[in-house]
């Protein structure tokens, strides 16, 4: 993938690995938030899957320290002309990384004996599940297509920002809930999760098309939202 801020850099195939390896992050970052989001909707449970999402946890870990080790030791190399590069390479490697932590803090929500399997909406929340599942593949396909338009990169950003204030809203609306807290609470929290993995997916996309000045920041200015 040709990033925005990459454009013009010194040393453009010489890093291409990069991108391959953090497509095969956000691949393995899917893999743990399927698993533990089937935890928390089902009556399956944590048991079986803990060992797995742990793992992967830590193979995302890994692999981020291992790139970073790798941009810093290029840029020792190359000098100040890649630097761009390899800031942006830095910040997308870091939000591959919180969304791995995210579906990591939803498998807690599983060990700490929550199950929303018979949750009213449980339908549309294995939807929304699929959803931003499917999500993870498209974004890595955005990334690995040289060819990529800027154009579809916006809209893909567009569609996981209307997701991300969507699950706003769910949370807002359980803030001020009749309902028990022991029902609202554990929603408000997984979606909280869920708004950080589409925030943090939408920062990924971003930094693919932005100058480096304005990744995490909205036009005008403001700060963006992926934590």
């Amino acid at each position: 993938m040709v990033f925005a801020f990459f454009r013009g850099g010194s040393s453009e195939k010489s890093l291409d690995h990069i991108v391959t390896r953090a497509i095969a992050m956000l691949a393995d970052a899917r893999h743990s938030f399927d698993l533990a989001s089937m935890a928390v909707l089902t009556d399956a449970g944590s048991a079986a899957v803990v060992d797995d999402v742990l793992a992967t946890d830590e193979r995302i870990n890994l692999a981020e320290q291992e790139l970073r080790a790798e941009l810093v030791v290029h840029i020792s190399v190359q000098g100040g002309g890649d630097i761009g590069t390899v800031l942006g390479f830095t910040l997308m490697l870091k939000k591959i990384e919180r969304i791995g932590d995210q579906a990591k803090n939803i498998l807690d929500l599983a060990e700490h004996g929550v199950s929303l399997a018979d949750n009213s909406d449980i339908d549309s929340m294995l939807d929304e599940r699929r959803e931003l599942s499917e999500l993870f593949a498209e974004a890595a396909d955005l990334l690995a297509d040289p060819d990529t338009a800027e154009a579809t990169m916006h809209d893909y950003a567009d569609r996981v920002d209307a997701l991300g204030a969507v699950y706003q809203a769910k949370i807002d609306g359980y803030m001020v809930s009749d309902r028990p807290g022991y029902e609202v609470v554990p929603l408000a929290i997984y979606y909280r999760y869920l708004r950080r993995i589409v925030a943090n997916l939408l920062g990924v996309v971003r930094t693919s098309v932005e100058p480096v000045q304005l990744i995490d920041y909205r036009d005008g200015g403001t700060v963006d939202t992926d934590d």
